[in-house]
């Protein structure tokens, strides 16, 4: 397997955190001891590491049973943990020991959702094996990515990112949220949130990881600071699928979309749209379709979006537009500082790491995108406008 890494931080001074190699090697282990107790006498073949920002992923097998087999580091990002957010290696450790023994620790929670997501009718997710001692193992989904059939079929974008959100209809009904204890949220995933942990926290401005950015992303983060009284408190929450992303939809032989990864919380359901576009932007950024199929993609992306405004009331139209360009843009902003904020030695995905060498026209396409959503009077204006850079960063 082809193992891309981030070029960014080659000259940069040694981070106060962990190792790399001991947080690789320690969630490998993790797995590899849970598998061990959980399917006790059977044998647990550890095959290919999964790279992730995220968490420690790593395919396994049991008994001729594939799985995956998920860690999380004290529910914070591998960026995080290894710029040493929480600390040098023997602090984390100590602090993983407590954290994994939690009810609520974050792949708790991600299990739960699965298993609550499984007693519905829609979404399908994946199968929860089990899940010991903070590590969440769960069955693959046979079938194709969203993001490869967009990638494939730019032509069907619309179509594709409609039948992907349909999906989540129930949850974004107002009484969904009476089905999930407030304890089960996975509120780390909000966009706002963590777009204000990533620049006014204990990360943010002052840390060393905001002076290694790109110019043109600091601005655009400047730029849509001032946009943050657009995103509109959930005063009539729903449930939204939360962790939205193209790479984590399966659409499986059967046709029917499988979702992965949940990070289910209460919010406005423009957020899983505004992460549903982000993330397409960022794809087609990433795998720079060109031309033609460029149009097509971000044409259907746009009709895709023009199908939900026309399911509001024409007065609201605008407000939600605003909310949605400025959900969009934050996380991208969120997204992009991950993956260039990402220690050299880092594994990252290959399409992470195809962003990350296109860090100057991506990061330009935000600021120029940020720019018009500040500076036009008219979200719809603004919305054209953006659109148009999203094709021509795709191009």
């Amino acid at each position: 397997m082809q193992i891309v890494t981030s070029p960014g931080a080659a000259s940069r001074a040694a981070p106060v955190g962990p190792a790399v190699v001991d947080v690789l090697a320690y969630g490998r282990e993790q797995i590899r001891r849970a598998a061990a107790e959980e399917w006790s006498g059977t044998e647990v073949v550890l095959t290919s590491h999964v790279p992730s920002v995220t968490g420690y992923v790593h395919r396994l097998r049991v008994g001729g049973r594939e799985l995956y087999g998920k860690c999380s580091f004290l529910g914070v990002s591998l960026v995080s943990l290894l710029r040493g957010t929480c600390g040098d290696w023997p602090q984390v450790l100590r602090a993983q020991a407590e954290y994994v023994a939690c009810p609520d620790c974050l792949l708790a929670r991600e299990a739960a959702q699965l298993r609550f997501l499984a007693r519905l009718d829609r979404p399908a997710v994946c199968g929860v094996a089990a899940f010991r001692n903070g590590v969440l193992f769960t069955e693959p989904v046979s079938g194709s990515t969203l993001a490869d059939l967009m990638v494939s079929s730019p032509g069907n974008v619309a179509e594709l990112l409609a039948m992907s959100l349909e999906q989540l209809r129930g949850l974004h009904q107002p009484y969904a949220v009476r089905r999930l204890s407030r304890d089960s949220d996975i509120a780390e995933r909000d966009i706002a949130a963590t777009f204000d942990r990533k620049f006014h926290g204990q990360g943010g401005r002052k840390s060393g990881c905001w002076e290694d950015l790109p110019p043109t992303l600091r601005q655009a983060v400047t730029r849509l600071d001032r946009m943050r009284p657009a995103v509109l408190p959930a005063t009539c929450p729903t449930l939204v699928y939360g962790d939205l992303k193209p790479e984590h939809v399966v659409v499986a032989d059967s046709g029917r979309p499988v979702f992965l990864d949940p990070g289910l919380m209460r919010a406005r359901a423009s957020v899983d749209t505004a992460k549903l576009v982000s993330r397409t932007v960022l794809l087609l950024a990433a795998s720079r379709p060109g031309g033609r199929a460029a149009r097509q993609a971000t044409e259907g992306l746009g009709a895709f979006v023009e199908s939900r405004l026309g399911l509001l009331p024409r007065q609201e139209r605008a407000e939600w537009l605003c909310e949605l360009l400025t959900l969009w843009l934050m996380d991208t902003g969120n997204i992009l500082t991950t993956y260039l904020a990402a220690p050299s030695v880092l594994p990252l995905p290959v399409r992470a790491a195809a962003l990350v060498r296109r860090a100057d026209a991506v990061c330009a396409f935000l600021d120029a995108a940020a720019a018009d959503l500040t500076g036009q009077p008219s979200p719809r204006r603004a919305w054209e406008r953006v659109l148009a850079h999203a094709e021509e960063v795709a191009s």
